[in-house]
């Protein structure tokens, strides 16, 4: 198959092809992917429209269109499928450091599509965000174009402006900056919905309303701005994790384009020529890169006072709550020998995310001061996390203490069946795990006799329980009292586990003379807690082993919860 690819997507291709500017992992990956599309698939870029668009940028108080911009809008906006003339790209997803340009691309990719370079009837723009600043930001930034005195009276011919939107005359396309309110916005027939700062969304809800009137108008759009931010597991997170999928895993893109510019790793911060591998406009901002090196020397000095330098400017998430489980020398002494726990009391826990991705079990046993733990772990290979695991599984597996499932999930009766099998070995007091995940276990453990309702020896749990049993895990790896054994499995997620603030709903439900932490996730996609977390559960039920041992049994057998 013949192919072009447009020079203004060649020529960053080749920027970062040939090191002319420093780029992160997922650049190299993309535009290695864009090639590729180029050269398998039937598309094309519509190279009038882009300079058309391009050349709005004059308008701009821009010194320079950067490449990456141009890069972007030629993919998102003016490239199309050769057979249907629908966009190829029709998602943009663009993760890119504080001061990058970010709101102006916004304005200036906004003013294209609404005008008759676009031409189509009423392709509105609706800007959408958080907050009415950020909303209104790149509007603003539009609107100080077209009352720029000597735009004015050119501008005038094309648009209609007010303080709250902007008009094409020709196509009656309208750009507009909306909050989350809900006033009016089932009435939107949006042609494109630009998210700014998509790092502050907690959930879809507003997502959702925000984009049921696409596909109302000719080639419909979605654009996602952000830096990075605090809000962990949300829409930005499952953003990353799309996008990692498609270019480090093949995964279909589904229209997406995952435009991430980032550091590779947190140790780079300090060779101020990577900064540009997170804002690629930095080699032409002498000004923002003098603030910048500012901010890195008062980060450097102080990095608590300063985690936004990290999160927004480098985008490397760096928070004030994560503060790490226990020191390493702590989770390094649980390598210690287990005895021969035969015959002995334990508790279980049970944690996974998905079935689809990674679970664990973990047996809890007591002597004393001493904990023993036997902790398994399953790898389902479906799994999009699998690219991105940078120890050896396949050793973990080799070792027993992972099983590799080659199937779509990791069946409830596989974990049901090894909680059996330990059940026959030890005298299993009870059994806990999430309260949110017990609905897909609950057949299968029923079968092997544990249940919440009939048995009553399966403990669901929430925030509150983990919240009280906190100060006990924190004792015993302060005292170092855990021994697990050679499992490098635990260990590994167990170095990936932070403290999080609870919630206040939690505090209350504990108790006031508890800890305030539950726990979270380090690394969110490339390593796991499961483990971990699995152990925790087990350890909420510890109260039923007693002093622990052989002769551990409650007096009474029967527990509701």
């Amino acid at each position: 198959m013949t192919y072009r690819i447009n020079p203004h997507i060649l020529r960053y291709i080749e920027m970062v092809e040939q090191e002319e500017i420093r780029a992160c992992e997922e650049q190299h990956l993309l535009v290695a992917y864009i090639r590729r599309c180029f050269e398998t698939e039937a598309i094309y870029t519509d190279d009038k429209q882009l300079e058309n668009y391009l050349g709005l940028a004059k308008y701009f108080p821009f010194e320079r269109v950067f490449e990456w911009q141009a890069f972007y809008i030629a993919l998102h906006d003016c490239t199309y499928w050769r057979d249907t003339g629908m966009p190829r790209w029709p998602d943009g997803f663009c993760l890119i450091g504080r001061g990058a340009g970010k709101d102006g691309t916004i304005a200036l990719e906004s003013l294209c599509l609404i005008s008759h370079y676009n031409n189509i009837k009423g392709y509105d723009v609706d800007i959408c965000a958080n907050n009415e600043e950020q909303a209104m930001r790149p509007l603003e930034d539009a609107l100080d174009v077209l009352e720029t005195p000597e735009n004015t009276k050119k501008l005038k011919r094309f648009f209609y402006w007010n303080k709250i939107k902007i008009v094409s005359l020709k196509t009656k396309a309208v750009m507009k900056g909306r909050t989350n309110s809900p006033k009016g916005k089932d009435g939107l027939r949006s042609g494109i919905v630009t998210f700014n700062e998509i790092h502050q969304y907690e959930n879809y809800d507003n997502i959702n309303v925000f984009t049921t009137g696409l596909g109302k108008k000719k080639h419909p759009r979605r654009s996602y701005f952000t830096t990075n931010g605090d809000v962990r597991d949300g829409p930005l997170d499952d953003l990353i994790e799309t996008s990692e999928g498609i270019l480090r895993a093949g995964d279909p893109d589904n229209g997406l384009l995952p435009f991430i510019c980032k550091l590779n790793k947190k140790e780079e911060v300090h060779d101020p020529m990577n900064w540009e591998m997170a804002n690629p406009s930095l080699p032409y901002l002498p000004d923002l890169r003098a603030e910048i090196k500012k901010e890195y020397r008062e980060w450097k000095e102080n990095p608590k006072r300063l985690p936004a330098f990290m999160t927004k400017r480098m985008n490397i998430p760096e928070t004030k709550s994560e503060i790490s489980v226990t020191e390493t020398e702590n989770i390094a002494a649980t390598n210690k020998p287990l005895p021969d726990l035969s015959g002995w009391s334990c508790v279980l826990g049970i944690d996974y995310t998905k079935v689809t991705d990674f679970a664990s079990v973990n047996a809890h046993f007591r002597k004393g001061d001493d904990r023993f733990d036997i902790n398994h772990s399953w790898l389902c290979l479906n799994s999009k996390d699998i690219p991105r695991i940078k120890p050896d599984w396949r050793e973990w597996e080799r070792r027993k203490l992972l099983t590799v499932v080659d199937d779509v999930e990791i069946h409830p009766d596989r974990i049901a069946a090894y909680v059996a099998d330990l059940a026959r070995k030890y005298n299993v007091l009870g059994l806990a795990l999430d309260d949110y995940r017990y609905a897909l276990l609950m057949n299968a453990l029923k079968q092997v006799g544990f249940d919440a309702a009939d048995h009553k020896n399966v403990k669901l749990v929430r925030p509150s329980d983990i919240m009280k049993i906190y100060p006990v895990i924190d004792s015993c790896f302060a005292n170092q009292f855990f021994t697990w054994g050679d499992n490098t499995v635990l260990r590994w997620a167990t170095s990936n586990t932070k403290l999080v603030p609870a919630s206040a709903r939690a505090k209350k439900a504990a108790g006031d003379d508890t800890g305030n932490y539950v726990f979270g996730k380090i690394e969110q996609k490339s390593r796991k807690t499961d483990p971990f977390m699995a152990l925790v559960h087990s350890m909420v039920l510890e109260p039923l082993l007693g002093n622990g041992g052989k002769l551990a049994t409650p007096e009474i057998q029967v527990y509701t919860y």
